[in-house]
């Protein structure tokens, strides 16, 4: 899911600013172009249908595949493999237990995001009604 490679930095053009004060306060937190790329790639994660309603669910509570693919209705491969992806991008942690694996929320940025997406989009649901 890199996409790092297809990134090319344009040459820096002089540029005159209507507000100048205003730009360089921007500028001065303006995500980095690595950090810009990290998130995109964790946005891109959350475009997956199957993968909102896992982290969804594991903001209720950690699951187990068997029971994630379950609740979701989904194969046990199709949530391991969701899982993956979720974990290789550090927004899921495991917790072993014996022989079962369970899955978590990494933390509450995590928590957070969903949330706040869930809560837009119920919102956003409305407003069209």
């Amino acid at each position: 899911m890199n996409k790092r490679a297809n990134v090319q930095v344009a040459r820096r053009q002089a540029v005159s600013f209507a507000d100048v004060p205003r730009v360089q306060r921007v500028r001065r937190t303006l995500v980095s172009l690595d950090g810009a790329l990290a998130l995109a790639e964790t946005f891109s994660l959350l475009g997956d249908a199957t993968r909102t309603r896992i982290l969804h669910a594991l903001s209720v509570d950690e699951l187990c595949v068997s029971d994630l693919a379950g609740l979701l209705e989904i194969s046990a491969s199709t949530a391991s493999h969701q899982l993956r992806l979720l974990r290789d991008r550090r927004l899921v942690a495991v917790r072993r237990e014996g022989k079962r694996t369970y899955y978590r929320l990494q933390d509450e940025h995590i928590r957070t995001l969903i949330d706040m997406g869930v809560s837009h989009a119920a919102e956003d649901a409305e407003r069209r009604r």
